[in-house]
């Protein structure tokens, strides 16, 4: 266990993910130039109830910790970053914000892939495939489909980053204990949309 520098967000951070973040408040300033001064690494959490911006807010306790590889400091002090999703972790103590949020964070593994996982794996990706051509079809702008990784683990992180999920499910898909479970999930999510989708499509 560690203590992290963490940035508390209203979007979810998933291993494999690009993150883009532009950054103004005096404490996340604070933040970005610590963690360049240190080994780039910051924690990322769900705010589950409250704001970005100002404190106050109710954190979720499972979070991804994040590698910073591109930082733009602007003449104002504000920066513009790109970080990217490393590795999924527990929270198991949220330190006093002095200045920035830190935590105490073990890193969280995944389980092993169940027996099935593999053929789990491209069942969802070809799940995926078929909504994303339906959202095509509505004219919807949409996660452009990259090859996806024949690993079970990595492909359900994949296919968790390019569904058009919402925030609380993709925190649902982060903390499922591993990829069996996340692929099943996955399965029950792309189905969802899928249905709401073609309604409509054919309500035209």
């Amino acid at each position: 266990m560690a203590t992290s520098p963490m940035f508390p967000l209203g979007s979810v951070l998933l291993p494999g993910m690009v993150l883009p973040l532009h950054v103004f408040e005096p404490r996340y300033r604070a933040l970005v130039r610590d963690c360049l001064a240190a080994d780039r690494e910051f924690g990322v959490t769900l705010i589950e109830r409250g704001s970005e911006v100002g404190g106050g807010d109710i954190r979720a306790m499972a979070g991804t910790m994040a590698e910073i590889v591109r930082a733009e400091e602007l003449d104002d002090g504000r920066w513009h970053l790109v970080a990217v999703g490393l590795r999924r972790v527990r929270v198991r103590e949220w330190a006093p914000d002095a200045p920035y949020p830190k935590a105490v964070v073990e890193d969280w593994p995944d389980a092993p892939a169940g027996e099935g996982a593999e053929e789990a794996a491209r069942s969802r990706t070809a799940d995926l495939r078929r909504l994303l051509a339906v959202a095509a079809e509505l004219g919807m702008e949409a996660q452009p489909l990259v090859d996806i990784s024949g690993d079970p683990t990595e492909a359900s992180y994949q296919i968790s980053i390019l569904g058009p999920f919402g925030a609380l499910d993709r925190q649902r898909l982060l903390t499922a204990p591993g990829p069996s479970e996340r692929l099943a999930l996955l399965g029950d999510l792309l189905e969802e949309q899928e249905v709401l989708l073609r309604a409509r499509l054919s309500d035209g």
